[in-house]
């Protein structure tokens, strides 16, 4: 897994109203503890439950038929009747027919459920204000190591006053969750079983 590092570290200053005996920071009682600045550590919730189904069908026929009769063309077919075969005549000398049809169905069903909850943090902000934000996370039991990544951009007035926010709200969201380990190794067939499904036609 590649890390993108630790973050510059950025100095705060203590904004203080000259009006008010409260400070405004996020340390003072009513300060805002929303991450907002590169370093800050948000809570990303991922809640995913979707289904999906799709069924399609298809189906197609087509009929054709040709029939040519030449009894009498300039007195060619009276000339040559000596050499039509048994059976044969004129009368029927094209004859075609045709059919095809072909039918087809389809369907797919897919549902997919996941539900996590990751610490991102802020490793850049753009000039127009929104949060580059990266978060990972391994968590390994025994020899099965389960991984978790997730990155995007996230705007500031997303985040809520718990310093949480939800995967939908995250724009080029791109969430990785999975592992490695003897388990999975188990569960996937081996290398030359692999290389005879991709090359046997049957």
């Amino acid at each position: 897994m590649i890390y993108q590092g630790l973050p510059q570290s950025v100095e705060r200053g203590s904004v203080v109203d000259g009006s008010s005996l409260w400070r405004r920071d996020r340390m003072s009682l009513l300060g805002d503890r929303r991450a907002l600045q590169q370093g800050d550590i948000m809570t990303v919730v991922i809640e995913i439950d979707d289904k999906a189904e799709i069924s399609n069908t298809t189906s197609r026929s087509r009929d054709g038929s040709d029939s040519m009769n030449i009894p009498n063309l300039v007195g060619i077919p009276q000339k040559l009747a000596k050499q039509w075969p048994d059976g044969a005549s004129p009368t029927n000398a094209i004859d075609l027919n045709s059919n095809s049809s072909s039918k087809g169905d389809g369907s797919v069903r897919r549902k997919e459920k996941l539900t996590l909850r990751i610490a991102a943090t802020i490793i850049q902000v753009l000039p127009n204000g929104v949060l580059a934000i990266e978060g990972t996370q391994e968590v390994r039991v025994n020899f099965e190591l389960r991984e978790l990544l997730v990155n995007g951009y996230v705007r500031p007035e997303d985040i809520s006053r718990q310093n949480e926010i939800t995967y939908d709200k995250i724009a080029s969201a791109r969430i990785s969750y999975g592992g490695r380990g003897q388990i999975s190794d188990v569960q996937q067939p081996r290398y030359g079983r692999q290389v005879l499904e991709a090359i046997l036609p049957f």
